[in-house]
């Protein structure tokens, strides 16, 4: 009986292990900047990514095709480092930002729409709509701001107390969801600055992504709360279950039919988690750049292409694909 129940401890405990495991077998991966990069982003249906390194500034490049697309050059006339990059959820626009001023370019053409200074706080965080007029920016003054580029509004939300580390603007730039170090997230329409739903949380909020159709946000904070929400109820959908004691993540996005949500860390690893239960279901660990110590690249976006695959791009210049067994 001792033995059959020592076999039995010791399959749970490999089982259990098993499921703690991260893979390092990629399907595919492109080594776009060797030397690293300091922001990443791709686009929605992971084909492009658009990169910031100090050697080679920004660039364009197309993932499907294997190559670059454009060199779009510096940000700013003193060459400032990029440290913020999101794409649009329609792939046409991007947005790009230092600490202290933002771009907007259009992919299509590879050309600069303009450059906008910000003098009351640093960015810690950006957005931009699809239409790639409107802007949502996270500041450490405690503000987050709605611009609409063409129009010149300006709105600021003054909600949060404390530096707005995170926010998320949704396709059609109707409504922002903002989390900061005042434990709060919050759901406000960029029209009138009016507050939808509030979300508390026991630390600081590291992070924010809202489902591109409006049925589901995601927040999570400094300790291992990661909650996913059903905006129509405003109540809890579920909350990510995992046996760390803290789920930091440098970037979140759901699939297109909010089944699922990638998760990046700065530590390397790619998570994948069913909305609905909150449950890992598989989890990947990205290729460090070569001779760092320790071994980690920062995962600064992660997407889901047309083949089931998760897409992540990486501050070690490299982006990679991961079959998921869903």
């Amino acid at each position: 009986m001792r033995i059959i129940f020592h076999t039995l401890l010791f399959t749970f405990v490999i089982t259990t292990l098993n499921g703690c495991f991260f893979s390092t077998k990629d399907d595919q991966r492109w080594v776009i900047e060797s030397l690293g990069t300091t922001s990443f982003a791709l686009s929605r249906d992971a084909r492009f990514a658009l990169l910031y390194s100090k050697e080679h500034q920004l660039v364009l490049w197309d993932l499907n095709e294997n190559k670059q697309l454009a060199s779009l050059g510096e940000q700013d006339p003193q060459a400032s480092t990029v440290s913020r990059i999101r794409i649009s959820d329609n792939g046409r626009f991007a947005v790009t930002a230092t600490q202290i001023n933002f771009a907007v370019w259009d992919l299509a053409w590879t050309q600069a729409q303009g450059l906008w200074s910000i003098s009351d706080g640093l960015i810690r965080d950006i957005d931009i709509a699809s239409n790639g007029e409107q802007i949502l920016l996270g500041l450490s003054n405690g503000k987050a701001i709605y611009v609409n580029l063409v129009t010149g509004r300006r709105l600021e939300f003054l909600a949060h107390k404390e530096k707005v580390n995170s926010v998320a603007l949704s396709p059609n730039g109707r409504f922002a969801l903002s989390g900061g170090n005042d434990h709060n997230a919050y759901l406000w329409d960029t029209r009138t600055g009016q507050i939808i739903k509030s979300f508390k949380h026991e630390q600081r909020i590291n992070r924010v992504a809202l489902h591109r159709d409006g049925l589901l946000a995601f927040t999570s904070d400094g300790g291992n709360q990661a909650i996913i929400w059903d905006l129509r109820t405003g109540k809890q959908l579920s909350k990510l279950r995992s046996f760390s004691r803290q789920l930091i993540f440098s970037t979140a996005r759901f699939s297109d039919d909010g089944q699922y949500l990638v998760t990046g860390t700065p530590s390397s690893r790619i998570m994948v988690w069913g909305s609905k239960t909150g449950k890992r279901i598989d989890g990947f660990e990205a290729e460090p750049l070569k001779d760092t110590r320790p071994p980690r690249a920062v995962v600064y976006d992660a997407a889901f292409d047309d083949q089931n695959r998760v897409i992540s791009g990486s501050s070690a210049g490299i982006a990679q694909a991961w079959n998921v067994d869903y």
